[in-house]
């Protein structure tokens, strides 16, 4: 494995794989914070100390790697330049967070880039499990099989009490953040979101953008995850968002069936609209073109739109950030020189996609 692998593909290989309601659900993901017991967390920690965290941490997991794991690639974030760090973010293999960050971060990925061991984030360690479609259940399966091999190698700062210890009050208990990456363009376009989204958030979940906290909820794609982690159980925690999940789904194919049945012209034109602007446009700014990636993954999930594969969607918004652009491109590129390549790197793809259909 090499660095140049886990930011050379935009589709990770696990993304590749089908799971269940991918039409709607895009991937799931648990992810648990830890820390070490003899060690300060990352916010009081010195370089030394971070340093040695590291260390510590890769050292240990060398050995009798699971099933799960197999073998782990140590990415060092001195060691990567911005850009490859950017790259990362956008595959979600990182957080922003452990990008920005100054003090000596890394990060365990195993191959299929399924799983990802973040070492000094706002954590000693934030293990995240990710999953294409609605599996939230099997990811939980996962991430309990990686944490008690991890623990069985590390010791964890436990108390009994108040369960794991962490750095923000918030992830005290289980260190549990399970959620869901959901595409609801058909809620978006029946203007029922604005309904839903707040009615979600009083049941102790929370609604974000692509990228998580902070981030802007593009092309009809929303994060959504548990707010609590004290006092419930893991399995409480990943049933409750498993429930409000699956109203969202019958939800969301409602309202795709009520645009079929009372909307479908408008719906068609909307739809060959913005696939007629990805296949032919010179310059594509990103929040435009996720919007019609977003609107073509819909013609394509409804089959008014034939030969092109749902990936594309997963696909192009990630190779359409300013990170990859730029990893393509070798060099930095302006806004405008982004938007430009952008576009022309939307209008081979499908070119591509239409070649292999049409053979």
């Amino acid at each position: 494995m090499s660095l140049q692998r886990f930011i050379s593909e935009a589709i990770s290989p696990w993304m590749k794989e089908i799971g269940d309601e991918s039409e709607i659900v895009l991937s799931s993901r648990i992810r648990l914070a830890r820390n070490l017991k003899q060690f300060k967390f990352p916010l009081l920690a010195s370089t030394e100390e971070s340093h040695a965290i590291v260390q510590h941490v890769a050292q240990a997991l060398k050995e009798e790697p699971i099933d799960e794991v197999k073998e782990l690639e140590l990415l060092m974030m001195d060691d990567l330049k911005r850009n490859e760090k950017r790259v990362l973010v956008e595959k979600h293999l990182i957080s922003p967070n452990l990008a920005e960050q100054s003090k000596y971060g890394a990060v365990l990925l195993n191959q299929d880039e399924s799983v990802s061991i973040m070492l000094n984030e706002e954590d000693h360690l934030r293990i995240q499990c990710l999953f294409p479609g609605f599996q939230l259940l099997e990811g939980l399966e996962t991430a309990s099989k990686v944490d008690d091999w991890i623990e069985s190698h590390l010791t964890y700062a436990f108390d009994e009490k108040h369960g794991y210890l962490t750095s923000c009050p918030t992830n005290v208990g289980t260190g549990l953040r399970a959620s869901v990456m959901m595409h609801l363009p058909a809620l978006a376009m029946t203007q029922q979101l604005n309904r839903i989204l707040p009615a979600i958030n009083q049941l102790g979940l929370v609604v974000r953008g692509i990228y998580g906290e902070g981030s802007e909820a593009l092309g009809n794609l929303f994060q959504i995850s548990n707010q609590l982690t004290l006092g419930k159980s893991e399995k409480d925690i990943v049933e409750d968002l498993r429930g409000v999940v699956l109203q969202l789904i019958h939800q969301e194919k409602s309202a795709r069936e009520y645009l079929l049945d009372q909307s479908i012209l408008q719906l068609e034109d909307r739809v060959y609209r913005s696939y007629g602007i990805l296949a032919n446009s010179r310059i594509i700014e990103s929040k435009e073109a996720t919007q019609r990636l977003s609107d073509v993954r819909l013609g394509i999930d409804l089959g008014l739109i034939k030969g092109i594969s749902g990936n594309i969607l997963n696909e192009l918004m990630i190779l359409t950030q300013p990170g990859f652009l730029q990893q393509f491109a070798g060099d930095v590129l302006t806004a405008d020189q982004r938007d430009e390549r952008r576009a022309t790197l939307i209008r081979e793809r499908l070119m591509l996609e239409k070649e292999q259909s049409d053979e």
